[in-house]
């Protein structure tokens, strides 16, 4: 199947600006808003719940509340299924570069590590990076630590079938 029309226009989009969407006045909350949020959409998550399920049922819970290491610490996305979460997805702004930043990394696979969840994605939009979260995670691990799928929005058009295969809500 190949990629629906609203990724092809997200991907367009986000090449066509891409030197405003890297810059440091672009912010997290806008490329949530503007991308990832439509991203998910797209992988047939109801992000926004307009389905108005309570909260113990929502697919998607936004800053998601869990304990790590004794405080409460909130990961920007929970996805679940019949209220049971399934992996975390962490957002950061794009002009944080995820493949070589070791604290984003460290950041989502302690959230995933706590919640006892095997996996779970950190995302700016430009990258969308997999890990294997079933290894404690260290503070000095490198970004590649338990790394198991990279993709740049440039690869979403033409890797969309593996990419909803894997992720849609259908497929979890």
């Amino acid at each position: 199947m190949p990629a629906p029309p609203q990724i092809i226009e997200l991907v367009t989009r986000f090449d066509n600006y891409y030197e405003r969407y890297k810059s440091l006045s672009y912010n997290e909350t806008q490329v949530r808003r503007e991308f990832i949020d439509p991203f998910f959409k797209a992988l047939g998550w109801d992000v926004d719940n307009t389905q108005a399920y309570d909260d113990r049922y929502k697919e998607v819970i936004h800053e998601d509340a869990i304990k790590v290491s004794g405080k409460t610490k909130a990961p920007d996305y929970s996805f679940r299924i019949g209220g049971i979460r399934k992996f975390f997805v962490e957002a950061k702004k794009p002009a944080i570069n995820l493949k070589e930043n070791p604290e984003p990394a460290y950041q989502l696979r302690r959230y995933a590590w706590s919640a006892k969840l095997p996996l779970s994605i950190l995302t700016d939009f430009e990258e969308f990076i997999v890990f294997d979260c079933t290894k404690k995670p260290l503070l000095n691990d490198k970004s590649s630590m338990g790394r198991i799928e990279y993709y740049t929005y440039r690869d979403y058009i033409e890797k969309w079938d593996e990419i909803e295969s894997k992720y849609s809500k259908n497929s979890i």
